[in-house]
């Protein structure tokens, strides 16, 4: 049967080896449009083993990157303890009414890793927001236009040996969150998504509900595997679920999935969806090591979507 989504023949399609500066890897890209070109907030692990973020542009989406010469984004631990051991894996949602795109990151705390917000029309002056959700919480990604009159973003909160559950927390001016609730249940025993998952990219509004890229967390005695599933939210209320995909949709398969600093990882943070030519592009961290990209019809996948039910 044939597979949901294509990888790239140029994959990877960014590596440390193409960076101007010396790094360790590049990984969990971020991705928007921005003047006509495909731009990607990308983690950068330096050799110091804390992450930055920095920019990289192409007019095609694939390849003849042009990558800042130095970091756009970087941990500032005087102004913002949060950031004590970096920033990480960032999701870029444009918001229309303020006129700007809202990165939601991980600010890596010395008591664990916390949500972050900050803003920028350019991607390189950004005001930070600061931290809005407390320690241990990341995997999170905004919805681009309030529902009534809030703000609404998902979120992964972790507790130790519980399972770790997709939430979904709304707030009246980005800073003060509340109404805090599970949208997407990790399930239990031998599945593929058994225990804990994580949003993947920012949520993508569809004909038929927002789109829901999220990765699971398989462990096996050789170590974990993150795969990807899919899931439908309610246009207008989106802590009601239309549908789950039961199958993972894509995962590691390839050398440079499979082997990295990191075994066996898919983790997108970053996704396009252009509404003419029907092509969802997801751009994905590869075994915590590289940068890759993966394409689908989305028409293919709201149909598959619709089995699901």
């Amino acid at each position: 049967m044939k597979e949901l989504f294509t990888r790239d023949k140029n994959n990877p399609i960014l590596t440390a080896d193409q960076w101007p500066y010396r790094i360790n890897t590049v990984f969990n890209p971020a991705a928007a449009m921005l003047d006509g070109e495909t731009l990607l907030l990308a983690r950068v692990e330096d050799r110091t083993g804390l992450s930055h973020l920095n920019v990289a542009k192409s007019k095609d989406g694939v390849k003849d990157w042009r990558i800042s010469e130095k970091p756009v984004f970087t941990a500032d631990p005087q102004n913002y303890p949060e950031e004590h051991w970096g920033v990480e894996d960032p999701r870029i949602t444009f918001i229309d009414e303020l006129h700007a795109y809202v990165i939601t990151y991980t600010a890596y705390s010395q008591n664990g890793p916390m949500v972050s917000l900050a803003k920028t029309r350019d991607f390189q002056n950004f005001e930070r927001l600061g931290p809005i959700l407390l320690p241990e919480n990341k995997d999170a990604a905004l919805f681009p236009r309030k529902f009534g009159d809030r703000w609404a973003i998902l979120h992964r909160p972790y507790q130790g040996e519980r399972d770790a559950h997709i939430w979904l927390s709304f707030s009246p001016d980005l800073k003060h969150w509340g109404d805090h609730q599970v949208v997407l249940h990790a399930r239990s025993g031998a599945w593929w998504d058994a225990g804990k998952i994580g949003i993947g990219s920012q949520p993508i509004e569809t004909e038929m509900g927002w789109l829901i890229i999220y990765h699971g967390v398989q462990q096996k005695i050789s170590g974990n595997i993150y795969r990807l599933g899919l899931a439908l939210l309610d246009l207008e209320d989106p802590r009601k679920v239309i549908c789950r995909s039961n199958e993972w949709v894509f995962g590691p398969r390839e050398d440079y999935e499979r082997n990295g600093d990191v075994r066996d990882v898919t983790f997108p943070c970053g996704a396009i969806y252009d509404q003419k030519s029907d092509r969802l592009r997801m751009y994905y961290g590869a075994a915590d090591t590289a940068i890759a990209l993966a394409t689908a019809k989305m028409s293919e996948v709201l149909t598959y979507l619709k089995s699901c039910r």
